[in-house]
C-alpha cells in the first residue's frame, strides 16, 4: 500500500477539507387501530433540552456503519432491539442543527404496536407515542422527518397489502383492512379494498371459528 497521502486535483488531502459531524435519526411508526398511526418519541439527555422529546437517535461513531449506529439508538434510547429500519433521506441543510454542522441519515421502520407497546410501558419517564399528526414542533427538523416518513409508509401500503408483514397469519380481510386504515388515517371502503388486495392474498381454505357472527375467511400473504 503506498504511503503517499492521497492529494486532489487542487493539491488537498482528505483532512485538509471541513467535514461534518454524522448522525443517525430514526423514525419508528405503529399502527393503532383505536389511535391511527403513531410515531415513537424518546426524552432527550442534554442538559440544555432535557425536557424536550425528539425521535431516538445518535452521532456515527469511527469505524461504525450507519445500519450499526440505527441499531446501537434503538437500543439504548428506545429499548428497541432487532429491528431493521431503511434509509429514508439524508437531511444536510448546514443550519439544521444549532451545535454545529450536522447531517443527519434519516431511517424510517413500521412496527407492530405488540412490539412497541412493552418498550413504553417499561420506560415511561423517557418514551412516549404521539399520533403522527401531533408529532409537531420537534427539535432539528425531526417534524420533516416524521412527515417524510409517514408519506413514505402510507405510499407504501397504498400499492400493496400489509408489506412490512405486521399480521400474524391466518387473517381475516377485516384485520387486515383495519391495519391499512391505522396506516392511512381514514375509513377504507371494504368492498373496494377487498378488490384491491384480493390478487395479493392466498385464502387458506379456513374459517374463523368461535367468533361472534358469521365465520370469515382467513387469507396468508403471498
Amino acid at each position: 500500500m503506498s504511503t503517499t497521502a492521497y492529494r486532489d486535483a487542487s493539491g488537498r488531502r482528505l483532512v485538509d477539507y471541513p467535514r461534518p459531524s454524522v448522525a443517525v435519526d430514526t423514525a419508528v411508526l405503529t399502527p393503532n387501530p383505536s389511535e391511527g398511526l403513531q410515531v415513537l418519541l424518546v426524552r432527550r439527555d442534554s442538559a440544555q433540552r432535557k425536557d424536550a422529546w425528539a425521535l431516538p437517535g445518535t452521532f456515527l461513531h469511527e469505524g461504525e456503519t450507519l445500519a450499526d449506529a440505527v441499531l446501537r439508538s434503538l437500543e439504548q434510547k428506545a429499548g428497541l432491539r432487532g429491528q431493521a429500519p431503511r434509509q429514508l433521506h439524508v437531511f444536510d441543510a448546514p443550519e439544521r442543527d444549532d451545535r454545529g454542522w450536522v447531517l443527519s441519515v434519516a431511517h424510517v421502520v413500521l412496527l407492530a404496536a405488540d412490539v412497541v407497546r412493552p418498550v413504553v410501558a417499561a420506560r415511561p419517564d423517557d418514551v412516549r407515542l404521539r399520533p403522527v399528526e401531533d408529532a409537531t414542533g420537534l427539535p432539528f427538523d425531526h417534524d420533516d422527518i416524521v412527515r417524510m416518513a409517514v408519506a413514505e409508509v402510507r405510499s407504501s401500503y397504498a400499492e400493496r397489502p400489509d408489506p412490512d408483514r405486521l399480521l400474524l397469519e391466518p387473517f381475516t380481510l377485516r384485520d387486515l383492512r383495519r391495519l391499512h386504515e391505522a396506516v392511512a388515517g381514514e375509513r377504507l371502503q371494504p368492498d373496494v379494498f377487498r378488490r384491491h388486495v384480493k390478487d395479493h392474498l392466498v385464502s387458506t381454505g379456513e374459517m374463523t371459528r368461535g367468533s361472534v357472527g358469521r365465520p370469515a375467511e382467513l387469507f396468508r400473504h403471498t
